[in-house]
């Protein structure tokens, strides 16, 4: 086995480190904005909930449009300088949230956030750059263990500087961002060689066009379809966990806590350890299928459970599900070429933000619908069967678009 360049691990590092500060970041922020938006609302409770819900839209729209265009420019120019300017470029958007005299300016934050936040594209694609075909699974295993990882420091960080100011996470959160530019500045090397990048003259880059390269190949498109119907599913809980615990379980704060983080940390393990051995014993494809199937169970255990002790075990059954997102990111890399890499990226980016401003909105409404009504079936579960019922489809789908198992010629 030939030794891994040093240069190549360095890059590697660098991605991950990026990934983990860029989740302690949006970890940090995330318990304390809601009030931030309360201090600049004047204290009116109505105001901020309103406000929150329209702050969630704007960044997923706006991750909707950044990431096909981050991802083609990343093609067109390569991933250093988008990824360098993506950091620098949030590193700036905290501080001015940080500062935000208004409701409006942090309204314009949280736009520039879901732009930076689209980098993510360029960072996949320089994954599948410096990695094997082979490898990528395992190589996404430990960018989703990482990104946990980050998930389970960055509230802790947030809710202790909280305790100074609501604005002290946005200041630390500038500061990580940019220690991550300056590392990448001294350290990262291109991955995709100037032969391999898209030629020909620049035209406005479109977001919606930039979709096109998710239906060039049915199996690529299937394979995106079983993406979105996760994200759609997933969001069935992740939208409405604080408030369903509360309401079904009487749940505080303290517990809801404890029970995140708890799955974080599972998260990493099942990520970092046991998904990359499933994929080397078992395949890419079995080991989606075999995931999808424990996470369409869990979601309908969890939203079927009378207590909160059967709740958690289902959290755990979801957990180990999670075992599909990397063989199903190293499967859509394997159907493109390296000098597209990057548009793939940003498409997928782009749908996860469509799906993350039209989810919640509806998983919302369901909810809200299952407390009120006697008739609704599955009572206040109901969003997370509905989740489930999308695992399921994507469990079928997936089943459909990876037989027979086909090895691509392309990296």
């Amino acid at each position: 086995m030939t030794t891994e360049p040093p240069r190549r691990r360095a890059a590697l590092g660098f991605i991950l480190a990026t990934v983990f500060l860029d989740a302690v970041s949006f970890g940090m922020v995330f318990p304390i904005l809601p009030r931030l938006v309360l201090e600049l609302s004047g204290g009116d409770t109505a105001d901020a909930a309103r406000a929150v819900g329209l702050i969630g839209a704007v960044w997923a729209l706006t991750n909707f449009v950044g990431a096909p265009v981050l991802g083609a420019l990343s093609d067109r120019f390569g991933r250093r300088p988008v990824i360098l300017v993506s950091t620098f470029g949030f590193a700036l958007d905290m501080l001015f949230m940080g500062f935000a005299p208004t409701l409006a300016w942090l309204f314009i934050g949280r736009a520039l956030s879901g732009l930076t936040a689209a980098s993510y594209a360029a960072a996949s694609a320089y994954i599948a750059d410096v990695t094997p075909p082979d490898q990528r699974a395992q190589r996404f295993g430990l960018v989703f263990a990482v990104s946990s990882a980050g998930m389970i420091l960055g509230p802790a960080m947030g809710g202790l500087l909280g305790e100074i100011s609501p604005r002290a996470p946005f200041f630390a959160g500038a500061g990580l961002a940019a220690v991550a530019w300056l590392y990448g500045l001294l350290i990262l090397p291109e991955s995709l060689a100037p032969d391999l990048r898209t030629k020909g003259p620049m035209r406005p880059t479109n977001p919606l066009r930039a979709f096109g390269i998710l239906t060039r190949d049915k199996s690529l498109l299937g394979l995106a379809s079983v993406g979105m119907l996760i994200q759609l599913g997933g969001h069935s809980i992740n939208t409405l966990f604080v408030l369903y615990m509360a309401f079904r379980y009487q749940w505080g704060p303290g517990q809801v806590g404890v029970l995140l983080m708890v799955f974080s940390a599972g998260n990493i393990v099942v990520m970092g350890f046991l998904g990359p051995r499933l994929v080397r014993w078992l395949g890419e494809r079995t080991t989606l299928i075999a995931g999808l199937a424990l996470s369409a169970g869990g979601f309908a255990v969890m939203g079927l459970s009378q207590t909160s002790t059967q709740f958690c075990l289902a959290c755990v059954l979801t957990c180990v599900g999670n075992i599909c997102s990397p063989p199903l990111q190293a499967l859509q890399t394997r159907r493109v070429g390296p000098s597209e890499q990057g548009r793939l990226q940003g498409a997928l980016g782009g749908l996860g933000g469509l799906t993350g401003f039209v989810a919640p909105i509806f998983f919302t409404q369901v909810f809200a619908w299952s407390i009120a009504s006697a008739f609704a079936p599955g009572g206040p579960g109901l969003a997370m069967l509905i989740g489930a019922s999308l695992l399921v489809a994507a469990t079928t789908l997936a089943v459909a678009v990876t037989r027979p198992v086909r090895a691509t010629s392309q990296a």
